[in-house]
């Protein structure tokens, strides 16, 4: 089904939102693989809603959503997940009784198969050593509990443990909320040495020069009416 000029993630038109509030009004967008694309816009925009449609949080109601040419749309949370889609959500979520190594095993996968004809996967399966050589932080507190890290540590294993399901696609929402300059500029430069082992990411944030310097392409939502590449 998936060729070498089929995109990764495609959004098609999707419609959605919560009881009688309909949030997003025909969102598209479109990730080839190994790009890294932006998601922007003021909070209340929907970024958050189309993030929980394209991982199955939350029911589209009209629209379609593909990965890899499969159509997802509606499929069960973690059915989407097993096909490679990882988000780091916002808030981080770290749990307070298990220690950072804990976090990266648990939730360890090996890599998902690629589709019939497409390329396999450009690089090493992300294994604990990978994940701590990426983060040295990490390794460093691997025996520190969830509720034991700083906030920029906890993003750290945030990213580790979506990473540790080797996923083809990596989600991150509101990757540097909150965090201080120091510590944002260090998630930065890990997001930009995951493109270049060509990670595809889709990265919701609200620093725009930082995005300029990753993002291969971006998008605005605006009251989710349709986004717009920028």
């Amino acid at each position: 089904m998936s060729h070498s000029n089929t995109p990764l993630l495609e959004v098609r038109g999707i419609e959605a939102g919560y009881g009688a509030s309909q949030v997003l009004f025909g969102v598209s967008l479109t990730i080839e693989p190994h790009q890294v694309i932006s998601l922007m816009g003021r909070n209340g925009m929907g970024k958050s809603t189309t993030i929980k449609c394209i991982t199955g949080a939350l029911p589209v109601r009209k629209g379609q959503i593909l990965f890899e040419g499969r159509d997802i749309t509606n499929l069960p949370a973690d059915v989407i997940a097993r096909l490679g889609i990882a988000i780091v959500p916002e808030g981080r979520q770290c749990f307070p009784n298990l220690t950072v190594r804990e976090h990266l095993v648990a939730f360890a996968r090996p890599p998902a198969k690629p589709p019939q004809g497409a390329l396999a996967a450009p690089t090493a399966p992300w294994d604990l050593a990978r994940i701590y050589e990426l983060f040295p932080r990490l390794k460093e507190r691997e025996h520190h509990m969830g509720n034991q890290l700083s906030g920029g540590e906890q993003q750290m294993l945030a990213i580790g443990r979506a990473l540790s399901t080797n996923p083809k696609l990596l989600i991150l929402d509101e990757a540097t909320e909150g965090l201080a300059p120091v510590i944002r500029r260090e998630i930065w430069n890990c997001l930009s040495d995951l493109k270049k082992e060509r990670q595809a990411i889709l990265i919701v944030d609200k620093y725009l020069d930082e995005l300029k310097l990753i993002a291969d392409n971006g998008y605005i939502l605006k009251s989710g009416i349709n986004s717009e590449n920028i």
